[in-house]
């Protein structure tokens, strides 16, 4: 390893979590390139390389954390580093519902393609290998959407979720940094959306196409800065990248967003190291017991910090 900078941890910041020991100033200035530098492989504690999982891990005193910005491979964002579920924020569970509020970076299931790539999925294998039991996925959200997600543990569970959720009976609300500020300040986005297997990216559909699904989302401002907003987002149907497709489609691009980019804005780029969506609340029935069931997860640390810079320069 040819790290740039090198840092030991001292006794006064024992204790903090590794992307606000990275975050500094006298580091790397930010939580948001911290956590793009976990995210791309760049980041070593005690020579073993940290992944985006380990943002919140506690860093001791005496420990060596060490930056390779130029590390060879690293310009695209990975994670190779298989997760433990000791890393996994686990908000809810019994013996037929697991609740995860997921950190950005990480894949909620493994890909075929990167059988190396570590998953939540992944991870609650091992967490509930001692109780005979196997996760089993209820939905999905992207690599770099942060919040939660829910998995099943028993096979009836999961058919009483997979039903509430198909069934568009599951409450799924996010909140996103976009480009712009939608009017009016709250209504509907509905689409018909076609999934392209060649190009992996859902499309508009065009008007005969048999294939197209309509694709319908309520939103609301909840904040504006001046060129750009915070928005609260209420899926109705739950395609893939539906609100990252349906926001560009308007011009209303997520912040960071790399692939749903409309090319309609009109304002500078505003860095960010991924889309700025997060997973806020999600609520369902129990599957066995019927029960009501509500969940939130706060913003992660990198967008409240983008929320934070967006204030100051409006």
């Amino acid at each position: 390893m040819a790290p740039a900078s090198r840092w030991i941890v001292g006794d006064e910041e024992a204790g903090l979590r590794l992307d606000k020991f990275l975050a500094s100033d006298e580091r790397l200035g930010s939580r948001g390139r911290a956590v793009d530098a976990l995210g791309r492989g760049r980041i070593f504690v005690n020579e073993s390389e940290a992944g985006p999982a380990d943002g919140a891990r506690r860093v001791g005193a005496g420990d060596t954390v060490a930056v390779w910005i130029d590390r060879p491979g690293s310009a695209r964002r990975r994670t190779l580093r298989p997760v433990r579920s000791g890393d996994l924020a686990i908000l809810y569970e019994d013996d037929a519902v697991v609740v995860v509020n997921k950190p950005p970076g990480l894949l909620t299931v493994p890909l075929k393609r990167r059988s190396d790539a570590g998953s939540v999925e992944q991870a609650l294998v091992e967490h509930l290998r001692t109780r005979r039991r196997r996760p089993l996925v209820v939905h999905r959200i992207d690599r770099d959407t942060s919040g939660l997600v829910v998995f099943a543990a028993h096979p009836a569970a999961h058919a009483g979720l997979e039903q509430q959720f198909r069934g568009h009976e599951a409450e799924r609300i996010y909140l996103a940094v976009v480009h712009g500020v939608p009017s009016p300040s709250k209504g509907v986005w509905r689409d018909r959306l076609v999934w392209d297997e060649r190009a992996l990216e859902q499309r508009e559909a065009r008007p005969r196409d048999r294939r197209a699904m309509e694709a319908l989302c309520h939103y609301e401002l909840v904040e504006a800065f001046s060129r750009s907003s915070l928005v609260q987002i209420s899926l109705v149907t739950g395609f893939r990248n539906q609100i990252r497709v349906q926001a560009g489609l308007r011009g209303h691009t997520l912040v960071g967003e790399q692939q749903y980019v409309s090319g309609r804005e009109t304002i500078p780029t505003i860095e960010f190291p991924r889309q700025a969506l997060h997973a806020h609340r999600l609520g369902f029935r129990h599957p066995l017991l019927n029960s009501p069931m509500r969940f939130e997860a706060p913003l992660a640390p990198d967008i409240e910090e983008l929320i934070r810079l967006l204030r100051r320069n409006s």
